[in-house]
């Protein structure tokens, strides 16, 4: 069984953990969609580093965070991102577009 969160911290970053996978991603894609609309901040921060494992999914979740805080006008950006997820944007060709605007 994977063990995943998403929270939004007192800071008001966006904090995902655990096992990004395609038993996770479709509750957590809920959950942080949300937290992105309910958030006041002006930038969204997405804190990785408490990913323990991820598939593609993980990669999936952070495009979607992305266009969620661009459709609600917040400037964003991906921190502590995992070896494992940065490998699959290499592949992917999408390291560009996930780097911080």
């Amino acid at each position: 069984m994977s063990v995943s969160a998403i929270r939004m911290s007192d800071a008001g970053e966006l904090l995902l953990s655990g096992m990004l996978d395609y038993r996770t991603g479709p509750g957590l894609r809920k959950q942080g969609q949300a937290l992105i609309k309910s958030s006041k901040a002006a930038t969204l921060v997405v804190d990785c580093s408490a990913v323990l494992k991820s598939s593609s999914v993980g990669l999936s979740l952070l495009l979607c965070f992305m266009r969620d805080a661009e459709a609600a006008g917040k400037a964003w950006s991906i921190r502590g991102m995992p070896e494992d997820m940065r490998e699959i944007a290499q592949v992917s060709e999408l390291t560009e577009l996930l780097a911080q605007p």
